[in-house]
């Protein structure tokens, strides 16, 4: 599981970056639905962090709709949330610019952006979407 294994970069708060690992995770399949996600103290001890930035870290990802909490069963991963209609547009563009920014900033070229958009997409896109598109090609 790539977010216990996250290498932390210093300079970057803690909690962005392993709360942007687990959306990543989950986003990508290698959490699923129902699937128990590591305790607050396992989170913890794994990613050497303090126990209350562990807490704050899956509290925000229950806020987000990414976990939900089961008495009696613990902390599980729930189905993915859907953004609000209204704000996923705005979200999207905001994204993209900085994306735009970042490219610019280091010279790379609209093509070399698509590109890297497209392999990220391939890697992180579930293995079901992935056999849809595919089968949507080769219809």
């Amino acid at each position: 599981m790539s977010l216990l294994k996250l290498k932390l970069k210093p300079g970057e708060p803690i909690f962005d970056q392993i709360v942007f690992a687990a959306t990543k995770a989950f986003v990508s399949g290698e959490y699923a639905s129902g699937q128990a996600f590591p305790s607050v103290r396992t989170l913890a001890a794994e990613l050497r962090i303090h126990p209350n930035t562990a807490q704050k870290i899956i509290q925000h990802l229950i806020r987000e709709g990414f976990l939900e909490a089961l008495p009696g069963v613990g902390t599980v991963v729930s189905d993915l949330p859907a953004a609000p209609p209204g704000n996923r547009r705005k979200l999207l563009k905001d994204q993209v610019t900085a994306l735009v920014v970042e490219a610019l900033r280091i010279g790379a070229s609209s093509s070399e952006v698509h590109s890297a958009i497209d392999e990220t997409w391939q890697d992180l896109s579930p293995i079901e979407e992935i056999q849809r598109e595919t089968l949507a090609k080769n219809r």
